[in-house]
């Protein structure tokens, strides 16, 4: 429904942007451009989307052969006792708890289709021990809230998209989108714990954080201390080592567990194929909208308030470009995946605006579509703070990708 709305508004802005130009500037080739925009962004849309086919169709089947594999529950079982200890109201042993972890873990992979029925269920069975069942219980709230988050291991979709936009090296955002998610949702930890006082000194939860930390931080203090040039070589070694070891490492689960590696892989890469052409009509619809509202004008207006003020106040504004992306993001995974394609295309895949959208995209979820979409399913009408939680956790990630943009490509 809000991409509904989103997507109606770019279409009437354009439109009464392109008659003041027209009435009150003499120009006469806005409405032109509007409707030639609407065939060049159906016709990149529809070759964007066949483009991700033959990526997105290997990375599916790799998938399927670590989900095979069992390390969905290798990882829920490395997270378990944490979990555990950030929702006390369950008690040990709840049902929750399996489908939740492997709910998380799903997320962690990019495994979306195997993360949602997961997630799905997991709220079902914490709704089955919620005394007021149109109010959001504080295990249901941490739940949503860790996982509209978006903490995400393994962007997959954004280095498919990277590489058929042209990018020298697709997987060079694969870093910074870890480090950017990790604040992202370490933000949303704390705030929903805050709210319900958790302990967050448990030796438990202190030993995860600590790892946690001293990960991300050591990485942080590594990459300061590199020249520009190190740091994109080590980037993109370490990146694509990383993601190569990932697919020994799911080849050899597959071959522990005995399966067959390549029938299974050829049924995740199945449902790739599948999902690809499920994804035209979508991609097309957002393009043709943001085109217009380019090609109108609009979004320039947009952008360039918001730089006017950026640097009225002294801060560097190349991040402005990126900020519909961020805007985005909240309310609609396609809208924002949409501009996050718009700034590629215009700016260039390795252009600071382009990796910064990628970055962007990858730091959070769809806030308002997942808690819409898990309350819905339960028949939660009360959300408390579960909104406010999330959307500071998207905030604290977009503000992150930022900074470590600068860092990274600037």
């Amino acid at each position: 429904m809000v991409l509904n709305y989103i997507w109606i508004f770019f279409f009437l802005i354009a439109f009464v942007i392109g008659l003041v130009k027209m009435i009150f500037l003499g120009d006469m080739q806005v409405f032109p451009d509007m409707v030639n925009s609407t065939f060049e962004m159906a016709k990149s849309g529809f070759e964007i989307s066949l483009g991700l086919t033959g990526v997105l169709t290997l990375w599916s089947g790799i998938m399927k052969i670590g989900e095979s594999g069992g390390i969905v529950t290798i990882i829920s079982r490395l997270i378990g006792p944490f979990l555990n200890k950030l929702f006390p109201e369950l008690g040990s042993n709840h049902p929750a708890y399996g489908p939740m972890m492997m709910n998380f873990a799903a997320n962690m992979l990019g495994l979306d289709n195997a993360a949602t029925p997961m997630g799905l269920k997991a709220i079902s069975e914490i709704q089955k021990t919620n005394p007021n069942k149109d109010t959001a219980s504080n295990a249901q709230i941490m739940f949503l809230v860790l996982n509209a988050s978006g903490l995400t291991i393994i962007p997959i979709s954004i280095m498919v998209y990277r590489a058929q936009l042209g990018a020298m090296d697709p997987s060079d955002v694969f870093i910074p989108i870890l480090l950017a998610t990790f604040f992202s949702s370490i933000t949303g930890l704390i705030v929903v714990s805050l709210y319900q006082r958790i302990n967050l000194w448990d030796r438990t939860i202190i030993g995860y954080l600590s790892t946690l930390f001293l990960f991300i931080f050591g990485l942080i203090y590594w990459t300061s201390s590199l020249t520009q040039e190190s740091l994109s070589l080590y980037s993109k070694v370490i990146s694509n080592l990383i993601l190569f070891s990932i697919i020994i490492g799911f080849l050899l689960l597959g071959l522990r567990k005995k399966i067959n590696v390549y029938e299974t892989f050829i049924d995740g890469a199945r449902d790739g194929f599948t999902t690809a052409v499920k994804i035209i009509p979508y991609l097309v619809a957002i393009l043709v909208g943001i085109g217009v509202f380019r090609a109108s004008g609009a979004m320039d207006f947009m952008t360039a308030g918001v730089k006017w003020g950026v640097e009225a106040v002294g801060i560097n504004s190349d991040f402005v470009g990126a900020l519909p992306t961020a805007l985005m993001k909240p309310l609609s995974g396609s809208g924002s995946r949409g501009m996050m394609v718009d700034a590629m295309k215009t700016f260039g895949p390795d252009s600071f605006i382009g990796r910064l959208s990628c970055i962007v995209q990858g730091a959070g979820d769809t806030t308002f579509f997942v808690l819409a979409v898990y309350f819905g399913a339960v028949g939660i009408k009360k959300t408390r703070y579960a909104l406010t939680c999330a959307l500071l956790a998207d905030l604290v990630g977009a503000i992150a990708a930022i900074f470590i943009a600068y860092l990274f490509f600037h």
